[in-house]
């Protein structure tokens, strides 16, 4: 790993610092500095030349000004003569915005690619994605790793009755069921309607969650009401408790107030997304040795494919 160089933006450099920890490496030196009129700049205090470079940059609050510090980064990166440049972001945001279910708006996960790949940066490796897709967006190779083995695994310490694992929606089915598989336990679906981009009505659950402990997967908590609406049903449908997993804790507006105020027993998250002062409902895994042996292997040029399960 001696010509491996590990960077980081502002956006989440504990989980930075803790990736480079599991390589047993420092943080490559960056100064990033703001213009009085706002704009961002950046100066690599290393060498870069003929290195394999590795941006880790979770585009989290506050997305537009991390999405314009990565891909600055990037730019300066690129020109200062690397062998190779891997966007690692954590959390990729604005993944919702995914296709056109209106007239007259945007795809802007897909300008997002765009954004990137115009620096050219030469792969990306980024977790769970919100919908895989989005993969299909980068003319790059894109390396998509998924948290479930982090969240399986401490799902699995726990002491839980049969287990139901729920999908809060359509859309999460397959995530689900393979969490489902892993726990051996059954799988359950939620029926929803989506109102506005903020509010859920939740229609009908599918499948049978009497006298289990429920577990709902989700890839993403915004505000929470997904969340909040389909553990209500579950109890409605006697469920001996709801815990809730997700991989980006997005948590805006008064997400986390609301969450801890609800039937749900736990939240489980990861720190792709950094949080703080998290109330003790929520407990929050690292996917640092994930990540970490992903850009060892690709930096090892050795297979990656076992990493995605």
């Amino acid at each position: 790993m001696n010509n491996c160089l590990i960077l980081s933006g502002n956006s989440n450099t504990s989980l930075a610092s803790r990736i480079a920890t599991c390589l047993d490496k420092k943080l490559g030196v960056m100064e990033i500095y703001r213009f009085k009129d706002g704009e961002t700049g950046i100066k690599i205090e290393e060498n870069v030349r003929g290195k394999d470079v590795f941006m880790i940059q979770s585009t989290c609050p506050p997305v537009n000004e991390n999405i314009m510090e990565l891909l600055i980064a990037l730019d300066a990166i690129k020109r200062a003569s690397p062998r190779r440049v891997t966007a690692v972001l954590p959390y990729y945001g604005y993944a919702r915005q995914d296709r056109k279910d209106r007239p007259r708006v945007p795809i802007t996960a897909k300008l997002i690619a765009n954004l990137l790949v115009s620096t050219g940066v030469d792969r990306l490796l980024t977790m769970d994605l919100h919908t895989p897709q989005i993969q299909g967006f980068f003319d790059i190779p894109v390396d998509h790793l998924f948290a479930a083995p982090v969240m399986v695994k401490y799902l699995q310490e726990r002491k839980m009755n049969k287990t139901v694992v729920v999908a809060p929606d359509v859309g999460g089915v397959k995530t689900a069921r393979a969490f489902a598989k892993r726990l051996n336990g059954k799988l359950a679906i939620v029926d929803k309607r989506r109102l506005s981009p903020d509010q859920i009505e939740t229609v009908h659950l599918i499948g049978d969650v009497k006298g289990c402990d429920a577990v709902i997967v989700d890839d993403l908590i915004s505000t929470g009401s997904t969340i909040i609406e389909a553990a209500q049903i579950l109890l409605e449908h006697e469920a001996l408790s709801v815990c809730a997993t997700c991989t980006h804790p997005v948590l805006s507006s008064e997400a986390v107030e609301r969450l801890n105020q609800s039937p749900i027993k736990e939240i489980v998250v990861t720190d792709t997304i950094p949080t703080t002062n998290l109330p003790g409902k929520f407990t929050t895994l690292t996917v640092s040795d994930l990540l970490a042996e992903a850009i060892k292997r690709i930096h090892l040029e050795t297979s990656v494919s076992s990493l995605f399960i």
